[in-house]
């Protein structure tokens, strides 16, 4: 136990409800690229995978445990006759083409939703390369997902996070949006509306023809968003266990936030505080499309021990 579990709780009428958001966990495309790891691997001692296989380091420990063995690109090159699984987040062309130079065999767990919107960029971008536009991408520069998408557009894309990087568009000629799968919806739409009025004061009226916007954020990601809403509603304390690399679980824990300002950001039940908690609260644990089930259930019983061990503060 921790230093600051020092005192035995006498008993008392009251205890914490502890509940995991039914909804939270892994999307499909993270749960489908860890089985297909997990099956490899139970016929061969080693499989590399280019980048962390999730946003989650105790995830990646588990699997490393197991044979997993994560390499980055410059490592990639050296490999020669050898499996190497590429995540849901997907990966540029040059990743596939270094593969075949290699005698790489990839086990491919791309995220479908994925695939498909690198298909969609990649169209958008030969169109816009014959209009003199530009292909815009909502989302964080480096991030494993845009660097899939940006690959599909000889890396001309614009990557646009916050207001100052909309100073990289150039509003007189045409523009084509798309999001991250894993990013904000009010934030897509918020960037919308802003590149919409910076065309308008830069041609002096704003044209449909000259700006198309493609809302490709993961439904299954978005839809997260509202439930959590009410999750967060619903409880006194919200537990939120992610990643600390993880985009969406960073996003996510906001969500939580507006709504209870007793909302916390955990990576597991070490940096859980007691003071956080009063006798009678009903506490809830949600996490990231990263965050393992087995995580948040292991958080789940730490919690449920702080009846007998943890002196709380009554509020």
């Amino acid at each position: 136990m921790l230093n600051w579990l020092k005192k035995r709780l006498p008993k008392s009428d009251g205890s914490m409800e502890v509940t995991i958001d039914k909804n939270s966990g892994y999307c499909f495309g993270v749960e489908f690229a860890i089985k297909m790891a997990e099956d490899e691997m139970e016929m061969s001692d080693k499989l590399y995978c280019l980048g962390d296989i999730v946003h989650n380091d105790m995830e990646v420990k588990r699997l490393n445990e197991k044979g997993l063995v994560v390499i980055d690109r410059e490592q990639l090159q050296q490999l020669r006759n050898c499996k190497v699984l590429i995540r849901a987040h997907g990966e540029p062309p040059e990743t596939y083409r270094t593969a075949l130079e290699n005698d790489i065999e990839l086990i491919d767990a791309s995220c479908p939703v994925v695939l498909k919107l690198q298909n969609r960029v990649k169209y958008a971008f030969d169109k816009m390369e014959r209009e003199q536009g530009q292909i815009v991408i909502y989302g964080k520069k480096g991030h494993a997902e845009v660097i899939g998408l940006t690959g599909q557009t000889l890396e001309k894309a614009i990557v646009v996070m916050e207001e100052k990087d909309l100073e990289k568009i150039d509003y007189t000629k045409p523009v084509t949006l798309f999001s991250q799968t894993t990013k904000s919806t009010k934030g897509f739409y918020e960037l919308k509306e802003k590149i919409e009025a910076k065309i308008k004061e830069a041609n002096g009226e704003f044209k449909e023809m000259d700006f198309n916007a493609n809302d490709s954020i993961c439904r299954q990601v978005s839809n997260r968003e509202p439930q959590l809403l009410n999750f967060s509603k619903e409880n006194d304390v919200i537990i939120f266990v992610s990643g600390k690399k993880s985009s969406n679980g960073k996003a996510l824990y906001q969500v939580c936030k507006t709504e209870n300002e007793r909302s916390y950001f955990v990576e597991n039940e070490t940096e859980i505080d007691a003071t956080w908690f009063k006798f009678e609260d009903k506490v809830g644990i949600c996490g990231a499309t990263s965050t393992p089930m087995w995580l948040m259930e292991q958080v789940q019983r730490f919690l449920n021990s702080l009846h007998e061990d943890l002196v709380l503060t009554k509020g």
